[in-house]
């Protein structure tokens, strides 16, 4: 009996050397080679942090284009989902308010037109893009609300737009945080 108390007293210094340890300073070590040097990447405007170019923010201005909702208020700290399955009476009434507000901001769609992106949460909470579909959807809103040439407003969505990896991995995305900077670099007729 000594001799397996013993074994497991050694395993367990062992373990925790290893995975308390050495295997955090790897990762740390490997994520300075990273852009933003493991800090993230942060995204700046007149010389400010306005966020991070891998994390989602809120916006729910009518002149900004909306993300992916976030079941923990877009709160870094506390990336989690739901957790709420989609035969979940509590996420089904969530997921149907969200299509309702969209309707009412964007009258000339239908419900089959409506991403499920635009209405689901992410599996962190903190997706920071957005599919084209869901970024063309809002373009008349934008093009509306700000005074603008629904192309102006087209163009911005193509010019933000990351292709899939190699033309084959993965869907076109858009990053929703950069698309409503390079939204604001346009002149605006109606501003809040």
């Amino acid at each position: 009996m000594k001799k397996y108390i013993i074994q497991s007293i050694r395993l367990t210094l062992v373990l925790m050397i290893l995975l308390c340890v050495i295997y955090p300073l790897i990762v740390a070590f490997a994520g300075g080679f990273s852009k933003g040097n493991g800090g993230g990447e942060k995204v700046t405007k007149d010389g400010k942090v306005v966020g991070y170019a891998r994390l989602g923010q809120s916006f729910t201005s009518p002149g900004y284009f909306w993300g992916r909702p976030s079941a923990v208020g877009y709160n870094a700290a506390g990336s989690a989902g739901s957790n709420k399955g989609p035969s979940n009476p509590d996420y089904l009434k969530d997921v149907a308010s969200r299509i309702d507000t969209l309707l009412k901001y964007h009258p000339y769609a239908k419900r089959s037109d409506i991403p499920a992106d635009l209405v689901t949460a992410s599996g962190s909470g903190l997706d920071p893009n957005i599919s084209v579909e869901g970024a063309k959807l809002q373009v008349k809103r934008i093009a509306e609300y700000r005074k603008l040439d629904e192309k102006t407003v087209s163009d911005l969505v193509e010019k933000n737009t990351t292709k899939p990896l190699f033309g084959l991995f993965g869907p076109s995305l858009v990053n929703l945080l950069g698309l409503n900077l390079s939204l604001d670099e346009v002149r605006i007729g109606n501003r809040e």
